[in-house]
This record gives C-alpha cells, sequence and structure tokens, in this order.
C-alpha cells in the first residue's frame, strides 16, 4: 500500500513539474520578440523635504508619436489625473501642459494609467511598445510649495499670493527614442509650463527656475525584453502602443 501511495506521488509530482516547465515555456515565448520602455526615475528627497509642504511631486508621463502626432498616456499621478485635491476643487497648474492635451479625458476612469504619488526615492514603470518604434517620451513635473525669489509664495510687488501653491511651475522632459532593444536615454529639460487665467503657455527654462531643476535628479529611458510573467497587474497596460 505505501509503495503504491508512494509511486502516485511521484508520478503526480512528475506531472507538476512538467506542468511547470511547459508554463514557464510559455511565458518565456511570450515576451520573444517584445519590447517595453522603462521610466526609471530618481526623486531628491532632500530637495522635497526642503519645500513647503514637503510633499512629493506630481507628475505625468507621455508618449508622443512624431510622426502623426498621436498621443498614448503612460501615468500620471493620483491627484493630478483625478483631480482629487485636498481643500481645493481643482489644481490646473500642478501638471498643465498635461491638463492641456489631455482634458477631454479627465472625466474617464484611467486607473491603468494613473497610481499613488510616489512616497519613495525611485519610481519604475514599464509600458509595451512595438519593436522599433519611435516616439518622443514626455513627462512633466511640479512640486508644490517649491518657491524661490521669482516665484514666491506671496509677491509683494504685485501683491498677489500664490492661488495654487505651486511654487516654481511645472518643468517638461523630452527623450526622443526608438523602441530597440539596449537603448538609453536620458530625457533633458525642454521647457516650463506657465499657468495663467486658465491657458497654459510653454517657454524656455531661464534663470527664474533654481531647486525645481533638482526634484528629479536622474531620469532614464531604456528599452528592455518584458520580464516573464503569467499575469498582469494593469490589464490596460497589456495594449501595445504602436
Amino acid at each position: 500500500m505505501n509503495k503504491r501511495i508512494i509511486s502516485l506521488t511521484l508520478k503526480a509530482l512528475a506531472g507538476l513539474f512538467i506542468i511547470a516547465v511547459l508554463a514557464a515555456g510559455f511565458v518565456i515565448w511570450r515576451t520573444n520578440g517584445k519590447v517595453e520602455i522603462k521610466f526609471d526615475i530618481h526623486m531628491n528627497s532632500e530637495a522635497i523635504y526642503f519645500s513647503t509642504y514637503a510633499e512629493p511631486p506630481q507628475f505625468a508621463i507621455w508618449l508622443e508619436n512624431p510622426k502623426n502626432g498621436d498621443l498614448k498616456q503612460v501615468f500620471v499621478t493620483y491627484r493630478a489625473g483625478r483631480g482629487d485635491w485636498e481643500g481645493k476643487s481643482d489644481v490646473p497648474v500642478a501638471v498643465p501642459h498635461w491638463t492641456t492635451l489631455f482634458h477631454d479625458r479627465r472625466g474617464e476612469k484611467i486607473d491603468g494609467v494613473s497610481g499613488a504619488t510616489p512616497k519613495e526615492e525611485s519610481f519604475v514603470l514599464q509600458v509595451e511598445v512595438s519593436p522599433d518604434s519611435e516616439w518622443i517620451c514626455w513627462l512633466e513635473m511640479n512640486l508644490a510649495g517649491d518657491y524661490n525669489e521669482y516665484y514666491p509664495q506671496f509677491n509683494r510687488l504685485t501683491l498677489q499670493e500664490d492661488e495654487f501653491s505651486c511654487g516654481q511651475p511645472a518643468l517638461l522632459y523630452r527623450a526622443d527614442i526608438k523602441a530597440e532593444r539596449g537603448n538609453n536615454y536620458s530625457p533633458k529639460l525642454a521647457g516650463m509650463s506657465l499657468w495663467d487665467n486658465g491657458e497654459n503657455t510653454l517657454a524656455p527654462v531661464d534663470s527664474t527656475i533654481t531647486t525645481a531643476q533638482n526634484v528629479f535628479d536622474a531620469i532614464t529611458v531604456s528599452i528592455v525584453k518584458p520580464k516573464p510573467r503569467i499575469f498582469r497587474k494593469n490589464v490596460k497596460q497589456q495594449n501595445v502602443l504602436k
């Protein structure tokens, strides 16, 4: 009787082993020839701490097709994406360029691309795209309460208060990439978003921007092979961006 039980147990284990091997092979096969854009952002905890509110920045990431101008949203922090601000109905200056581009979508559910504002210094996100496709990667970031002499909390000359506690304006970063595995890029400052009376304009970064440039102290965009996994947490992220 014991021998029979042992024999059945060994057969069951062998069957499970074969299933595990087949599953692993299937998962690896699923990633064959595929690529993802990996966004790796490191935030300067000291710069955040010394801002008035010491809260992590709001930011958005999206892709632009350089051939036809189509936009693909990748990620936006929860408050900016949902318009969920404590004590305020809206803070349009948080990521104003993103707001202008995606304003028609702000009422939609965007759970697939939005997430809680990262509390840790490092933020990593990957999105699948077609191999060898070309994109302009955009990042927009604002750290609330990041005041300086040019963007004070209260302007004594104009007698105006910073209505949205924005401090220095949101900064735009850009990287032109090709989705070829192994490529690495470092987005560069491309401008700042100025919000005035409901309108957003872009301007070159000038000497009035000081500590805001240090909030993201490292940004890397790399093209990688997707990690083998049977299930994906974000259903919407499964859509391949072409």
